[in-house]
């Protein structure tokens, strides 16, 4: 006979509650995904380095009509505070000093993939779906294209757009602003 092992899923009260107890601390690389601390990949120069030049995109063509968030939590749910690489939020006086975004003011998540990608597509991606997420880009930098993903719907996206080199994109909000693929992959 097998014993049922019982896991204990914790809320996103709970998790900052950690945080602020020291049990977490802000070097640790953590999200709070489905109600379970899940540990962050290392994040590598090529890695960082995208990141980077997509910030500057962002908040160099989109300047005062957004705010760009850099692998900040969003809370998606009672149980579900993910870190994406990069988020495109609606502006706020406040820029979210009372309370982290929810889905309802977020215009974009990007997550930059290279070895995360069975994570980011095959986990987080439904997860957002499911949060009403109105967009997500899938930076994949091993084959250097972008997967733009739109109209959520509970068991995933309804569209999804490929972009690689030599091509652009934009985000659904800001059709006019495009990106060269080859400018984000440098």
């Amino acid at each position: 006979m097998q014993a049922q092992v019982a896991r204990r899923m914790f809320t996103t009260d709970e998790f900052h509650r950690m945080a602020e107890a020291g049990i977490l601390s802000e070097d640790d690389r953590v999200e709070l995904i489905e109600g379970e601390i899940v540990q962050m990949s290392p994040i590598g120069s090529v890695h960082a380095a995208c990141v980077d030049r997509l910030n500057a995109m962002f908040v160099r063509r989109l300047a005062g009509r957004v705010i760009v968030r850099v692998q900040g939590p969003i809370v998606l749910g009672r149980h579900l505070e993910p870190q994406p690489d990069l988020v495109v939020l609606k502006p706020r006086a406040d820029f979210y000093q009372a309370n982290h975004p929810g889905p309802s003011e977020v215009f974009l998540v990007v997550e930059v993939m290279d070895t995360s990608e069975d994570y980011d597509r095959g986990r987080k991606l439904p997860l957002y779906a499911r949060a009403r997420i109105p967009e997500v880009w899938l930076v994949d930098l091993v084959h250097e294209w972008i997967d733009a993903y739109r109209e959520p719907a509970f068991r995933g996206y309804r569209e999804r757009q490929q972009a690689a080199r030599g091509q652009r994109v934009s985000a659904a909000a800001f059709p006019r602003t495009t990106f060269r693929v080859n400018e984000i992959f440098g």
